[in-house]
């Protein structure tokens, strides 16, 4: 993997990890990001993880880049081999087409029947890259090949909060009803973000999620508990 140091305008840095998206990368990524803000840097404002690069920005009255990269690069090495262990959840989800409207299609698309859609979902630990687009809106990867389709070329205006939904090699849950451009082929009932909680998003970047699949009537239940504060979402912590 080989790191490369770019100038981003004149208050910020750019620190690559690669030309793709996997989850060595990620984990590279973050683990910098995290040696970079506990290393309290002179003029360091703030640190922006992606799926590939870390954007760290800073202020020019302070440091510059020829003090700030030596300092990075200082924080660099054994980034890729550090280890520590991340949460996983287990998501409950419906698959029934009243909450997968377009599960048909990917069957169709992908050559697949909506059971081995549903199989294959279920059967993967997602990693979570990134939250971004809406509050709490996790990106997830990696989907198997052969599930890989193109965003919707007619974007809904209007897209279910719990939505589960796959595009390119993601899958993804809309935290609140939005517009949005995803396959729709599942729902969860859970909360993935609460502005009442001291953490607001449920999920964090290095978390993994397993989808467990429930009948309609259980997502109805689940979805009352959610509503009366009386459900929790599984989780557990294990090795990255």
């Amino acid at each position: 993997m080989t790191v490369r140091f770019l100038p981003c305008g004149d208050t910020a840095v750019t620190v690559e990890f690669g030309e793709r998206i996997d989850r060595i990368v990620s984990d590279a990524v973050l683990r910098l990001t995290a040696r970079v803000r506990d290393a309290n840097l002179p003029g360091v404002i703030e640190t922006v993880p992606t799926f590939r690069s870390l954007t760290v920005h800073y202020d020019p009255l302070v440091t510059g880049p020829a003090i700030l990269i030596p300092g990075i690069a200082n924080l660099v090495d054994g980034v890729r081999d550090e280890i520590k262990p991340s949460r996983l959840w287990r998501v409950p989800a419906c698959y029934a087409t009243t909450h997968a409207p377009d599960l048909p299609d990917v069957a169709h698309r992908t050559g697949l029947s909506p059971d081995e859609i549903v199989d294959l979902h279920t059967g993967i630990r997602f990693h979570v890259y990134m939250l971004g687009f809406a509050p709490g809106y996790p990106y997830m990867g990696d989907l198997p090949p052969r599930m890989v389709l193109p965003r919707r070329t007619d974007p809904r205006t209007r897209v279910p909060a719990g939505s589960v939904a796959i595009a390119a090699a993601m899958t993804a849950i809309y935290p609140v009803e939005s517009p949005g451009g995803w396959h729709l082929i599942g729902a969860t009932p859970i909360r993935l973000f609460d502005p009442r909680a001291s953490r607001p998003a449920l999920f964090a970047t290095r978390d993994t999620v397993r989808f467990e699949p429930i009948s309609a009537s259980e997502f109805d239940s689940i979805r009352a508990d959610v509503a009366r504060d009386a459900y929790h979402v599984p989780c557990e912590t294990v090795a990255a």
